[in-house]
């Protein structure tokens, strides 16, 4: 009975292992995406038809900025309840 209850508390901690690293692995590519600029700076290179900024809403930023959060969470949800649940 003990080591059902072991296994219980390491399954535990293997799913606050998994949601942590998640965490902050997110925090690492929202930090990245907002410290980097996507565009060319104009006064350090010359302007061409190849390369030219696009203005987008801020609205439509956070649209698709939701919506990702949005499908990263429902993967979470997924992962962390769709595992089998132990016989009690």
């Amino acid at each position: 009975m003990s080591s059902c209850s072991f296994a219980n508390g390491d399954d535990s901690m293997r799913h606050r292992s998994t949601l942590f690293s998640s965490f902050i692995g997110l925090l690492l590519v929202l930090g990245l995406a907002i410290g980097t600029p996507a565009q060319i700076n104009s006064h350090n290179s010359a302007p061409t038809a190849e390369f030219q900024q696009i203005e987008q809403p801020l609205w439509l930023k956070a649209l698709v900025t939701g919506g990702g959060l949005g499908l990263i969470g429902l993967e979470l949800w997924w992962f962390v309840f769709s595992q089998p649940r132990a016989n009690r």
